[in-house]
């Protein structure tokens, strides 16, 4: 199991971002979350079987997000994502 915070960079907000994030999400094995941060960047956290959150991880880039990201920085998280299924925060 591992635990990942990921940073999208590029014109991510307003685009319907994060419904699809959590649209690709239900075809994988993890739990997690997805919000805008105020500088325009959008961060991800996610957690499951290393090869369940490498698999959605590439998903994402390989669907039609690829066009609004231009820059992705992955990090471990040192603890478990908490979270219960796959949502998006609105904070």
């Amino acid at each position: 199991m591992i635990s990942l915070q990921v940073f999208y960079e590029g014109n991510v907000q307003g685009v319907g971002f994060r419904w699809t994030i959590r649209q690709i999400a239900k075809g994988f094995d993890v739990i997690g979350w997805v919000r805008n941060l105020p500088d325009g960047r959008v961060e991800l956290q996610v957690g499951g079987a290393e090869s369940e959150v490498f698999a959605f991880l590439d998903s994402i880039m390989e669907s039609e997000l690829r066009s609004h990201i231009d820059k992705q920085t992955r990090s471990a998280l040192a603890e478990p994502v908490k979270a219960r299924g796959f949502d998006i925060h609105h904070e």
